[in-house]
């Protein structure tokens, strides 16, 4: 059986606020994940579990490609062009990826 996750980071319900993930922290694509853009956004495989995500933002994307160059997933995103106003939509869609073993925390960058 196969697992699919969708993720798009314009989530406008504030269900997910608590769940969050913590933009201060360093973050990373987990090693054993292969990224793919394509035109939609793209698409992440994850050879350890099996799991298959699609982003369908490309604002997104460019957040995750920025993770390993950047201290923080706030400086990610900010390089990212991701307004101030819509960081917390991203927090929550960085935070799907994380609890799917698509993004691992590391150790921050000096």
């Amino acid at each position: 059986m196969r697992r699919v996750l969708t993720v798009a980071a314009p989530v406008s319900a504030s269900a997910l606020d608590a769940s969050a993930l913590d933009l201060d922290r360093a973050w990373d694509v987990h090693p054993q994940v292969s990224v793919r853009p394509e035109p939609f956004g793209a698409l992440l495989y994850h050879f350890g579990t099996r799991k298959l995500s699609f982003l369908k933002d490309r604002g997104l994307l460019a957040v995750v490609l920025a993770l390993p160059d950047s201290p923080t997933a706030r400086a990610a995103c900010a390089s990212a062009g991701v307004a101030d106003a819509d960081t917390a939509r991203y927090a929550r869609a960085l935070a799907v990826l994380a609890r799917s073993s698509m993004l691992v925390e590391r150790s921050p960058t000096p």
